[in-house]
């Protein structure tokens, strides 16, 4: 009530209705809970102009030569063997990110310790940083002229490395926040009824966890495999060995074979929507479950 209707009713004697519109300040029928169709075209085309017209692009353009080109290019002996070394490297990096970035993860909400505010900054470094300089920094640990004595320079172990570091942030961000809303209080009921850490964390933390391990792990795995940066100065490039998929496209663009590149662009895209897919069932399956079980 505004203080023109406190004093008109102090006036009166009577109450005067509340003549603000219902809902707060900006009224029941202003709020943004719903969503105009003006406001849904704006995000379709948004969506459309920036994601699905350039996939629909380099869809058509792997199809030039049709049907059999596309498979001639995707089925060709170099072709097969960067996809099943990208494929091969990205799982290692992932399933490497999904022990050690939930480790991280828990040491950050669960401990105190000093410099936690520093680790906490490092953690999005790959994010920020150029992934040329990633590769330039992991070239100079592990190159030739390696000051630890270790030289990995155009092995797969570089590949993983490269790719691990990378793809770590995107583990470690989707399991902490889940980590900040686990309730302590059940693990703690769990302690006091007699169940060891194992126990706790296997039937109580890993379940909750778990879609944010298998989100994280999926993010992680479709960045790896697209990765061209962190790879080009530790990798190597050599075809059948060290050279992933992102290096056999520039080959093919820069022998003139835009067809070929774009057809293997086309078998990544497919498998990280697949991947995505089915890992985002997988977690809502869980999340299903969970909440069944309570």
């Amino acid at each position: 009530m505004t203080s023109v209707d406190s004093t008109a009713s102090a006036a009166t004697g009577s109450p005067v209705p509340d003549s603000r519109p219902p809902g707060g300040f900006l009224g029941r029928s202003r709020t943004f809970a719903g969503v105009s169709p003006m406001t849904i075209g704006v995000a379709w085309l948004w969506l459309s102009v920036i994601v699905l017209l350039p996939l629909a692009a380099i869809t058509v353009q792997s199809f030039e030569d049709g049907w059999s080109g596309f498979w001639d290019a995707i089925s060709a002996p170099a072709a097969v063997d960067t996809i099943w070394i990208t494929v091969l490297v990205s799982v290692v990096a992932a399933l490497i990110n999904v022990v050690f970035g939930t480790l991280i993860a828990w040491v950050l909400v669960r401990d105190e310790f000093r410099g936690k505010a520093f680790v906490n900054a490092i953690i999005d470094l790959p994010f920020a940083l150029p992934t040329i300089v990633a590769s330039l920094v992991l070239l100079s640990l592990y190159g030739p002229n390696s000051p630890i004595d270790i030289q990995l320079n155009a092995t797969k172990p570089a590949l993983v490395i490269a790719l691990t570091f990378v793809t770590l942030p995107f583990v470690v961000r989707q399991v902490q926040p889940v980590l900040i809303e686990l309730d302590v209080d059940v693990e703690e009921a769990a302690a006091v009824l007699g169940a060891n850490n194992a126990t706790i964390f296997r039937k109580i933390v890993l379940p909750a966890l778990l879609p944010a391990i298998l989100t994280g792990a999926g993010l992680a795995f479709t960045r790896a495999i697209g990765e061209f940066g962190s790879v080009v100065l530790i990798g190597g490039n050599i075809p059948g060995d060290t050279q992933v998929a992102s290096q056999y496209i520039q080959q093919q663009i820069e022998i003139d074979a835009p067809v070929d590149a774009a057809a293997i662009s086309v078998v990544l895209l497919l498998i990280a929507f697949v991947t995505l897919l089915v890992l985002r069932v997988a977690g809502r399956w869980q999340s299903k479950r969970e909440d069944a079980d309570r």
